[in-house]
């Protein structure tokens, strides 16, 4: 009987081929402008940014939403805006709010409004 083998390789040369693919010829990583939420994986956290994720694609439809873009922090829940430059935008963080627990998610009309002063 043949030794199971791991397909990690594959994995992995499908990511590093995704990230060639994003790089400009100077070397520079091409940044999009986006939103991205980082939300614990717990399904409290969870219910909250699919909330809020669609509050953000109906206000601002241009912008793509991103939901936990890489592996998210224990107990985190923020929202950060990506701009083509480079930088970024705190929206909202929830890390060092509660207990009670619920304080940890913003309102999603209270991030909408933070994202309209920075797009304007």
């Amino acid at each position: 009987m043949a030794p199971r083998v791991r397909k990690r390789k594959a994995e992995a040369a499908a990511v590093s081929t995704s990230e060639k693919r994003e790089k400009l010829e100077n070397g520079k990583e091409q940044v999009e402008e986006a939103v991205v939420i980082e939300h614990c994986t717990s399904r409290v956290y969870g219910r909250n940014a699919a909330a809020l994720s669609q509050a953000l694609r109906l206000e601002a439809p241009e912008l793509p939403v991103k939901v936990n873009p890489s592996k998210p922090r224990r107990g985190s829940f923020e929202v950060t805006l990506l701009r083509r430059d480079g930088t970024s935008a705190e929206l909202w963080t929830g890390i060092k709010k509660g207990p009670p627990r619920k304080l940890k998610f913003p309102e999603p009309q209270e991030v909408v409004e933070e994202l309209k002063k920075y797009l304007s």
